[in-house]
């Protein structure tokens, strides 16, 4: 192994961990529940409703093309 062999390995080494850094720092910063200064979790408006299924065996309340398996059944 040449030393610019050992280089180029270690630079991308490092240029995993960094990425893998900044994404996680990023994921934090996105989709973690804002909390305030007494550190609990700050309260929302409208508590967001929950996926469920209908009594046809359709999906409620929920946007995406997959679905939660399991999910409980509407009230």
């Amino acid at each position: 192994m040449k030393l610019r062999d050992l280089a180029k390995g270690s630079s991308v080494f490092l240029g995993v961990i960094v990425a893998g850094y900044l994404s996680t720092t990023y994921v934090d910063q996105r989709f973690a529940t804002q909390v305030n200064t007494t550190g609990s979790p700050a309260p929302t408006s409208n508590p967001a409703p929950s996926a469920c299924i209908d009594e046809d065996g359709s999906w409620k309340n929920w946007p995406w093309p997959n679905v939660p398996t399991l999910s409980p059944k509407c009230r």
